[in-house]
């Protein structure tokens, strides 16, 4: 079976950091989203806060599969703020991210390569200001099964060394087991050729 991309990364906690050039002072503010109500919360906040400030440029991405992304210039020249903004996200490969940079003007205009070396200086330090982290892409299994199976499944769960989410030991026993992607197909054979256990797919976070 061929390898799935099932590796991302996202920043831990929110960030900032400053940069200065002829006078224009750059804010730029990190912060882990997992959804577009989330980034419009944030832009909302920003936008009370700095009331004052001439351009809220942002770009984010979210989801592992990074389909849902958005660039922003808020007024800048086109492909001066969003994009460098957005370049430091991809070359430092995150998702659920945003960065909201944002710029008040010192009344020297720095040009278009000066706006995209100011966007894209205070994105990367901003990243650099918090911890990045790996994360799977999973698939979640229940398996099923009587208590005479019970040693065989646990066995099995910590052979394969899976993540146990959950367990029921009532009438008859239920587990919820988190596999990554990768691995994923393999596990499900194996589990499915032992008689006596009842798996089932319930979903990928």
């Amino acid at each position: 079976m061929s390898e799935i991309e099932d590796l991302y990364h996202e920043i831990k906690s929110p960030s900032e950091a400053l940069f200065k050039d002829r006078g224009s002072k750059f804010i730029a503010k990190a912060y882990p989203v997992f959804s577009e109500n989330e980034v419009k919360e944030v832009l909302d906040n920003l936008r009370k806060e700095y009331y004052d400030a001439r351009h809220h440029c942002y770009s984010y991405i979210l989801g592992a599969d990074k389909k849902k992304f958005r660039i922003n210039d808020d007024g800048e020249p086109s492909g001066s703020a969003g994009k460098p903004i957005h370049g430091q996200l991809l070359s430092h490969d995150l998702t659920n991210i945003l960065v909201v940079v944002i710029r008040y003007f010192g009344g020297t205009k720095l040009g278009i390569p000066g706006l995209i070396n100011a966007y894209r200086t205070a994105t990367k330090e901003a990243i650099a200001n918090t911890k990045i982290l790996s994360k799977t892409v999973n698939d979640i299994y229940s398996i099923e099964f009587e208590y005479p199976m019970m040693q065989t499944a646990m066995r099995f769960v910590k052979e394969e060394d899976v993540k146990q989410l959950l367990t029921k030991f009532e009438i008859s026993c239920y587990i919820e087991i988190s596999v990554r992607k990768n691995d994923s197909e393999m596990i499900f054979d194996k589990l499915k050729a032992i008689y006596g256990l009842k798996t089932k797919f319930l979903r990928e976070e």
